[in-house]
């Protein structure tokens, strides 16, 4: 029963991480934190790899199909920038769990980060009409952009999340489709850049393989459908889901602030 949910969380999140750009992971981490399935360090990791699926078979079969949005130009510097920022915030979750006396309530901190974030994409979302946009060119300022991009999406175990898309917006004034296939590029590298950090630095929590296959297959299985739909799915409608998933995110993360500081 619990490995069916697992999958189920995995499959349904990275649909709608594939369709909105956001990688998934930004609803796997909460959300099986909220179901105290595992620990937060093996959720974290476990939700990376999972994204590091769902992205590396979007990417590819983009590529391949000649039908990839990825600008080269801003593209390339924002992605270097996300894998040297990938390292980092692996480096900076790993440096607080090691000081808590309490390793799960860095929980805490991740869902409080999340929510922050997360309330902030909303009311940018809800505003962005009003807003004026950027077309940033120049390539140190992509990968100082792609650099904190990639520390906050490897700390808070989220592989990219509705931030990357505000980013994209704002700074670089790509349209829904466009933001969200270069999202899914900037949270591939970060995510191979933290995986081999993890390798590297011998941090890698204790997890089941199995759950790791069970959990990547769903996070595959959930690209392939998601970038179908996308296709299909008018930008507006894109739009509306990204605004009712994000609404759903705060009240996930405001129930995990609660499970790990009080309960």
């Amino acid at each position: 029963m619990i490995l069916l949910l697992v999958f189920a969380v995995c499959f349904c999140s990275c649909v709608v991480g594939a369709i909105c750009g956001i990688g998934g992971g930004v609803i796997i981490k909460p959300v099986l934190d909220a179901l105290g399935i595992m620990d937060v360090a093996a959720i974290s990791f476990l939700s990376g790899c999972t994204v590091l699926s769902m992205t590396t078979y979007s990417v590819i079969r983009s590529k391949c199909s000649g039908s990839s949005r990825i600008d080269p130009v801003t593209g390339l510097p924002l992605a270097l920038g996300a894998a040297v920022g990938g390292v980092l915030g692996k480096q900076l979750f790993q440096t607080l769990r090691d000081m808590s006396s309490a390793p799960d309530r860095v929980g805490a901190i991740q869902a409080a980060c999340l929510l922050i974030v997360t309330v902030g994409t909303l009311a940018y979302t809800l505003l962005k009409s009003r807003i004026p946009t950027h077309r940033v060119k120049n390539r140190l300022s992509c990968v100082a952009i792609g650099l904190v991009l990639g520390v906050m999406s490897s700390f808070l175990g989220i592989g990219g999340g509705p931030i990357n898309l505000v980013v994209l917006f704002f700074f670089f004034s790509m349209d829904t489709k466009t933001a969200a296939e270069n999202s899914l590029y900037i949270i591939l590298v970060s995510q191979i850049a933290s995986l081999l950090a993890s390798l590297l630095t011998r941090t890698v929590p204790e997890f089941s393989l199995g759950m790791l296959l069970l959990m990547a297959a769903g996070g595959i299985c959930g690209g392939i459908c998601g970038r179908s739909v996308n296709k299909k799915m008018e930008s507006r409608r894109v739009n509306q889901l990204f605004i009712a998933l994000m609404i759903f995110m705060i009240f996930i993360n405001l129930y995990n602030i609660y499970k790990f500081v009080v309960v």
